[in-house]
């Protein structure tokens, strides 16, 4: 199959770094690492072990790449609306296209402006980074789990996930609704809380009892709004399994205090605003979580 990675950043570079490793041929949009990575490759340094692709398909413009088997989104959600022009050149009516993604109802949104599209939700368990141009540091995991959101064609979903684990990605097939809201459980206390308390890492927060005492009701309260949209296997134990998960992760910034301690915007609408908007429509509301985003739209306002 043919592969398009949009946004080859710390996520997409890896994911497609390890599809290219395999053999695969992986046609990569880059924007501000496209002279390095065209002129020097992309070296990725991981716990699994380090290698460099020396000759990349790298493009500036979706519209020079050709249409794709499967394009794997890694941009950030406040790049989103911008994904009808980037996909028309790269898709045709058999594309998959997976969001690997933060959030709730970016899937719904793109449906919504691209009808037929065969869509296909994505969340990565992975602390990677990309410490300087065409060069990506995985430091553990890298668990990707998938879920079908519009896909029409299981052959070629199981064709792309079997693509996936001969190339090394730890990748799984789970329901939509459960993938997209227990990443939802870790992300929104863990993302949020690291920039409003301006904490190094998630660990560092859970370190102090007080604060993990808050952070484990946060995610009930997430836990609960999942139940109330739906989602089926997000229990109440769930947030304590997440809370050993991360005591076990190395010392990392989550993606949220990176965006925000480089200037970048935080993604706020599909981490915080969407999710809880769907879930006080069906009457169940989250009182710190809302606390939080109030917190961090007030920052990201604050900066301008």
């Amino acid at each position: 199959m043919k592969y398009a990675i949009i946004g080859t950043g710390a996520i997409g570079g890896y994911y497609g770094g390890l599809l290219a490793k395999a053999g695969q041929e992986v046609h990569f949009l880059l924007h501000s690492d496209y002279e390095q990575v065209k002129a020097h490759g992309l070296r990725i340094d991981s716990c699994d072990g380090n290698y460099r692709l020396s000759s990349v398909r790298a493009y500036r413009d979706t519209a020079d790449m050709p249409t794709c088997d499967v394009v794997i989104v890694a941009l950030k959600t406040t790049a989103n609306h911008l994904l009808p022009q980037l996909l028309r050149p790269v898709v045709d009516s058999h594309t998959l296209v997976v969001l690997v993604q933060n959030g709730i109802g970016m899937e719904a949104d793109l449906l919504e402006a691209m009808p037929g599209l065969q869509l296909l939700g994505g969340v990565a368990y992975i602390c990677t980074l990309k410490p300087e141009p065409g060069h990506i540091t995985h430091l553990s995991n890298g668990l990707l789990q998938v879920g079908n959101f519009s896909c029409r064609e299981p052959e070629r979903l199981q064709r792309m996930m079997d693509d996936f684990l001969a190339a090394g990605i730890k990748a799984k097939l789970m329901e939509y609704q459960e993938m997209r809201w227990k990443k939802a459980v870790w992300n929104m206390p863990f993302n949020g809380m690291t920039v409003a308390a301006d904490a190094p890492s998630a660990g560092s927060l859970i370190a102090y009892a007080p604060m993990a005492q808050t952070i484990h009701e946060m995610m009930r309260e997430v836990i609960r709004a999942a139940q109330a949209c739906g989602a089926q296997g997000v229990d109440e134990d769930y947030a304590e399994r997440m809370m050993e998960m991360t005591r076990r992760m190395p010392s990392f910034a989550s993606s949220m205090k990176f965006d925000h301690d480089h200037g970048q915007p935080m993604e706020l609408y599909y981490l915080y605003q969407r999710p809880m908007e769907e879930a006080r429509k069906r009457g169940c509301h989250m009182p710190l979580i809302s606390m939080l985003a109030a917190q961090l739209g007030y920052l990201e306002n604050k900066r301008g």
